[in-house]
């Protein structure tokens, strides 16, 4: 509607100039009526006449700025080009759900899912389940986070798998579309610090990881600019922090940029290249072979934690399966989701050298000064449990597939006054740490 008012108005400001000059016309005529015994009297007039007339068509020219002509070709032509987007990565829905947070969810045939868009996954079908780490225990006491999209009672049917519906307005949030889904490209340092991102977390390295298993408390941190995110997570990261870094990324995170609101969302995230070219959020991209049909990666997390009231965590494992060398993805308490395909990789086609817990943000530092963007719960790691966010039963999968307890871990904040970290071990919780933090305060300005 925008368009077609510029559009309008620029046709109803070159009628009323129209009408402009034939009022001229007619005085012309009438004056020379009356004055016809004057030769040099009509010569002038016809003079000022012609003058007048010539003014407001050049005038009228000049009145119309470039961009009211040009702009809405080039959003027009954006907007195919977002629509075409769209129609690559929404594939096919055999069945389509309404969830009651607003998410659209296709119900897509496995064989037709993004992943095998693929050039070296083509014709490809997903795999069976392999065999879980030793030491696995599925049923750990662990309250379960669902996702809204099931509260109808709706499910996907057999064979096929449920995919969060992307939007044109989603696109449109990103820069461009070739960047949507991807995250912003950066010096990596660490996993990725660097460029307004920092980090609480908990991390070891320096031996060969097949894998990481941890219990993630879910909070609604609150994100201040459009461009921000806050995530928790585990990263099993190989390579050097270069231009080939390989990582695998699972957690929560809200980001208003990449969904459009304020949701914690299940998101996974994929690079062979340091999060240049390679790899995406989620379902974005060929890649990530899902295989659940019930949980849909990218969708809201509820319920969730409350300040001094329940709390509730995720689940998350990911691990190497030994057999045929796939990464694969478990959520809550049991449930598989899916596998990155080992050719997806050059380092982690063998194992992780590097494996990560714990939070990140992003501090555009939009207003001149650090964000207000909350990392975990908002609060800091003293306030512990009811407060603070933590992670819990951290593991690792070593060479011979086997669950095993964290050693020599190291401890990591990027800016403690604004987010920072505890960790530490009991019976009951094994490996944990709390962390998170307000961002901008009296200590982090």
């Amino acid at each position: 509607m925008a368009l077609l008012d510029k559009i309008q108005a620029l046709c109803s400001s070159q009628k009323t100039k129209t009408n402009s000059q034939t009022k001229l016309q007619k005085k012309q005529h009438l004056y020379m009526a009356s004055s016809s015994s004057s030769i040099i009297a009509h010569f002038v007039l016809s003079l000022l006449v012609a003058s007048s007339l010539v003014i407001p068509a050049v005038a009228g020219v000049e009145a119309a700025p470039s961009n009211q002509t040009f702009r809405p070709y080039k959003e027009l032509q954006r907007l195919e080009r977002v629509r075409a987007y769209l129609k690559k990565i929404n594939k096919p829905a055999a069945k389509i759900i309404q969830s009651v947070d607003g998410d659209v969810i296709d119900c897509v045939p496995s064989h037709l899912q993004p992943a095998f868009d693929h050039p070296m996954l083509k014709g490809q079908m997903p795999l069976n389940p392999p065999e879980r780490p030793k030491g696995y225990e599925s049923g750990d006491e662990v309250t379960e986070s669902f996702q809204p999209w099931t509260d109808s009672g709706e499910s996907c049917p057999e064979g096929t798998i449920p995919i969060r519906r992307t939007t044109e307005e989603d696109v449109l949030r990103a820069s461009s579309i070739g960047r949507f889904g991807r995250k912003t490209i950066r010096n990596v340092r660490r996993d990725s610090t660097g460029s307004g991102h920092e980090h609480a977390v908990v991390f070891i390295n320096g031996d060969q990881f097949y894998g990481a298993k941890a219990s993630i408390n879910v909070w609604t941190p609150r994100v201040t600019d459009a461009n921000e995110f806050s995530l928790s997570q585990i990263w099993v990261i190989s390579g050097s922090f270069g231009n080939d870094l390989n990582t695998i990324e699972a957690g929560w995170q809200v980001s208003p940029a990449l969904y459009g609101d304020n949701y914690p969302r299940f998101f996974t995230y994929w690079t062979t290249d340091a999060y240049q070219a390679t790899g995406c959020y989620n379902l974005l991209c060929s890649g990530f072979v899902q295989t659940s049909s019930q949980i849909a990666i990218g969708a809201a997390i509820s319920p969730v934690s409350s300040l001094n009231g329940r709390q509730y965590d995720i689940n998350v494992m990911v691990w190497k399966d030994p057999k045929h060398g796939h990464w694969w993805l478990e959520f809550g308490s049991g449930l598989l989701v899916g596998y990155w395909p080992e050719l997806l990789f050059s380092h982690l086609r063998t194992h992780a050298n590097m494996v990560q817990f714990g939070g990140e943000i992003v501090n555009a530092e939009s207003m001149g000064y650090h964000t207000s963007t909350q990392m975990g719960s908002g609060h800091f790691a003293e306030e512990g449990f009811g407060k603070a966010a933590y992670f819990r039963n951290l593991q690792v999968v070593d060479w011979d597939n086997n669950l095993i307890p964290l050693s020599n871990v190291r401890v990591l904040a990027d800016h403690p006054n604004c987010y920072d970290i505890r960790e530490g071990r009991n019976t009951a919780w094994g490996e944990y740490f709390y962390y998170g933090g307000p961002g901008r305060n009296v200590r982090c300005p």
